[in-house]
């Protein structure tokens, strides 16, 4: 059998005799790399002196450059495919095509102008436990609802700002309205400007039961606007509102029973 060396870049095939097998195994393992013709034909006639028949093997890309020149050439454009409904095939488009964003619907922009004021409250009602209790629980809580509202406000303000949206409510009219009634507030749990100002002035255990039912009010708020969302036709299709929608109707819910928690442990130990 032929004694075959890898080389780079070009591999060689040895036939030796038996007397001459030591020599052809320090002829190629001598730490020789072939890198040119210049070394092949050293080796040739090194290998013709111990009586060793040498085969070169070139590679393809060596007699026939155009296989290298095929391996090189220019990757295929990729394609856009478009699903097509349930029972039909799919649609090859352009290259020149072009992402749009779903259409929303005004609820879907109502529901973001809404929440970015709705969260609002809440960093604002979190701001205050660090001056206003020493309550570890409540305020591991308080940055945890902080940190994640405060998140979803951006997200919600870029989400607006994609489609020219205003990152605000309009104003109502205020010429028609009776100004000796007192305005509800625009969203629903939003805490009362009594109720946050009775939440200023308090301290200590006073402040943890205040805020937490203030809290809990507050969420209850931010599920309604969830529920009244998706209950308007046309409303929450777009996938990045609703998968937001959704998270937050989670998180919020997980959160109210955090705090019920919270309020039932102060309950149980006032009895004590």
């Amino acid at each position: 059998m032929p004694a075959v060396f890898q080389a780079s870049p070009i591999p060689i095939a040895f036939i030796a005799r038996p007397s001459h097998k030591d020599s052809l195994k320090n002829l190629a393992f001598n730490g020789k790399i072939l890198s040119d013709q210049m070394d092949i034909f050293r080796w040739a006639r090194l290998s013709l002196a111990l009586g060793i028949t040498v085969f070169v093997v070139f590679p393809a890309t060596t007699l026939f450059p155009s296989a290298l020149f095929a391996q090189q050439a220019e990757p295929a454009k990729p394609s856009i495919v478009q699903p097509g409904a349930p029972g039909e095939p799919s649609k090859t488009l352009p290259p020149s095509t072009k992402a749009k964003l779903p259409p929303q619907s005004r609820a879907d922009t109502a529901f973001m102008q809404g929440m970015i004021m709705h969260h609002a409250q809440a960093v604002e009602m979190t701001a205050l436990i660090e001056s206003h209790t020493q309550n570890k629980e409540l305020r591991a809580l308080g940055a945890r609802i902080s940190i994640s509202q405060t998140d979803e406000i951006k997200f919600m303000k870029r989400w607006l700002a994609a489609r020219g949206e205003r990152l605000s409510m309009p104003m109502p009219d205020m010429s028609s309205m009776d100004m000796s009634q007192e305005m509800s507030p625009l969203m629903p749990g939003m805490l009362t400007p009594d109720q946050m100002k009775a939440l200023r002035q308090a301290k200590d255990a006073q402040f943890d039961q205040l805020f937490l039912n203030g809290m809990i009010q507050h969420h209850n708020g931010a599920l309604t606007m969830v529920k009244d969302l998706f209950d308007t036709a046309g409303a929450g299709q777009d996938a990045e509102l609703f998968n937001f929608a959704t998270d937050v109707d989670n998180g919020q819910r997980a959160e109210i029973r955090i705090m019920q928690g919270m309020l039932q442990k102060k309950s149980e130990e006032g009895k004590q």
